[in-house]
């Protein structure tokens, strides 16, 4: 069986702690491959500021050009709302040779059981998680953790958030960002 990590998110917009995230990820023994899901704005997101889907996609192809990973719009695809429960189902009924993995930050262990039908991922599906310096999981239920392997990753502190709030501060940008992307951004006039 293939072993395949599921790393999903908006990305609105990808940075370089998406970027790092990804590579830990592939650098552990737990994955052969890498798939990055791009999701469709959850129904509880209404920002203004935000880029199209076709723009996101645009901007992840780009920062993930030279990291060996497929981007995926599959849950783009699917019924919505997207829920990541039905989309590993999907993914699994289409290939029954491979075992996946779903992907997250050590950090989002914390809220996990808050999740739409989080038990009906972790009946799909074990977790990939990337260490964090000092994590406490004094809060995080039993059955999680059970089946979460944890991967070494020094962690970017950094969010798409803050990248908007900064979207006029060209030296943090360029700190945040791939450099493909801050173009992409800055052509399309994008978070303005």
């Amino acid at each position: 069986m293939k072993k395949i990590g599921l790393f999903g998110g908006t990305f609105d917009p990808v940075h370089l702690g998406h970027v790092k995230i990804a590579e830990s990820f592939l650098r552990s023994s737990a994955i052969e491959e890498l798939w990055v899901l791009l999701t469709p704005f959850p129904p509880h997101k209404f920002e203004k500021d935000h880029a199209v889907y076709t723009q996101r996609f645009k901007m992840l192809t780009k920062a993930f050009e030279d990291i060996s990973c497929k981007i995926s719009t599959i849950e783009n695809e699917l019924p919505k709302p997207s829920f990541t429960y039905r989309t590993i189902q999907y993914l699994k009924a289409k290939h029954p040779n491979h075992q996946f993995y779903f992907c997250m930050g050590e950090d989002s262990l914390q809220k996990f059981d808050q999740w739409k039908h989080y038990e009906d991922i972790l009946a799909e599906a074990d977790l990939l998680g990337a260490r964090r310096p000092n994590a406490d999981h004094s809060s995080v239920k039993k059955i999680i953790l059970s089946q979460t392997l944890f991967v070494e990753h020094e962690p970017v502190q950094i969010s798409s958030t803050e990248v908007k709030e900064n979207i006029s501060n060209l030296d943090f940008l360029k700190e945040a960002l791939p450099k493909n992307v801050l173009s992409f951004i800055d052509k399309n006039k994008l978070y303005r």
